[in-house]
């Protein structure tokens, strides 16, 4: 061996030594721009500041609307005396109103809104249209239309909140296979789903006209969307779905990243488009189903939440987990104004989204078509 060749190979590093100098390399290799690298032994990990600051600062709001749901009413608490009565501490008063009423309200307000706006993000992201939301494509229609008719009597031993799983699911296969052999894409989907879901709400509609009217006060809630004495049984289920279809989104993000650009663009980057879209839907329906189940057909916040996520985020990605939690915020402030306004009388929390959407609906859809996702 010549001095050169044993020279060449003391410089040369052993393979023992090769995945610690790819670790220093990759330490050395700065994170792009707008990311923060987290790294634990040779594991790394790539978080979107701007992504956890948004992430945060809602989770921020959602604390301090959550606090002044807890101590505004007709009988004011003072955030001290609220969080004593959630230990079951202080006021007996204070105790009933808090854990009994203002609570379990104030979780059945997380779920929904959180469950909502995620299935929002879904469709929308699967049409590739800020108008596909469950309620405008008929989802919630549907629900409700099911449910109501558990409810006055047409024969069938499924109570509501089953019931109005099966009506989800029977909508959104209506407005799918309505759209032209499976096409959720553009306009036409919109229009199928719009044109379902006014034939559910006619449904809807017969079924209480042809009852007594204990039946139909009975029924109502289930029209109007209302957090209101919700089962306990069904916001249980519907933390179930959530805490599964929230990890199932998210394992679905960068799937639902690529899956904006065009099918040929998708499908060269490896999706499988057909299955993709197939999950997808089906988890949007369900998380859709279980909202309505509990609070019925809360019309808007699967428009509204995705909407603020988006405007707060980065368009890097699908902000679901920001739109999750901006659904649960808007349920709760919707919720919590409905029980101010016109103390005492409360208004439903489907109204006051119903309120507020409606001229959001109309500032997306006059917004300059440069802005505008389609």
């Amino acid at each position: 061996m010549s001095e050169t060749q044993i020279s060449d190979t003391l410089l040369m590093p052993s393979r023992a030594d090769a995945p610690r100098l790819e670790a220093g390399a990759a330490e050395r290799i700065a994170p792009p721009p707008g990311y923060w690298r987290l790294a634990r032994g040779e594991r790394h990990l790539l978080v979107e500041r701007r992504a956890l600051l948004v992430g945060l600062l809602l989770l921020g709001l959602l604390a301090a609307a959550s606090l002044a749901y807890l101590c505004l009413g007709q009988q004011s608490l003072s955030p001290a005396g609220a969080w004593a009565a959630l230990r079951g501490e202080g006021d007996p008063l204070a105790g009933f109103l808090v854990q009994e009423l203002r609570f379990p309200r104030l979780l059945a307000a997380w779920l929904t809104g959180a469950a909502l706006a995620l299935a929002g993000c879904l469709m929308q992201t699967l049409a590739r249209n800020r108008l596909a939301t469950p309620g405008i494509i008929g989802i919630d229609n549907g629900a409700t239309a099911f449910a109501v008719a558990s409810v006055v009597g047409l024969g069938v031993s499924l109570a509501p909140p089953a019931m109005a799983l099966v009506g989800a699911a029977t909508a959104a296969a209506v407005t799918f296979g309505v759209a032209t052999g499976g096409d959720t894409r553009g306009y036409r989907f919109i229009v199928a789903g719009i044109g379902v879901g006014a034939v559910f709400g006619a449904i809807t509609q017969l079924l209480l006209a042809r009852v007594d009217i204990d039946t139909a006060n009975q029924a109502y809630p289930w029209t109007v969307g209302t957090l209101n004495a919700r089962p306990g049984g069904a916001v249980a289920v519907l933390g179930i779905g959530l805490a599964i279809g929230w990890p199932l989104a998210m394992a679905l993000a960068r799937s639902l990243s690529l899956m904006r650009f065009s099918d040929a663009v998708a499908r060269g980057l490896g999706v499988g488009l057909r299955r993709r879209r197939a999950q997808i839907l089906g988890l949007s329906v369900l998380l859709t189903a279980l909202a309505v189940a509990v609070a019925g057909p809360v019309g808007m916040v699967g428009l509204i939440g995705p909407e603020i996520a988006r405007s707060l985020s980065t368009s890097r990605g699908v902000p679901l987990v920001a739109s999750a939690l901006a659904g649960a915020l808007v349920m709760v402030l919707a919720d919590l104004t409905g029980r101010l306004l016109l103390a005492p009388i409360e208004l439903p929390v489907g109204i006051v989204t119903a309120v507020v959407g409606g001229p959001w609906l109309l500032w997306i859809l006059m917004r300059p078509a440069n802005r505008r996702v389609s």
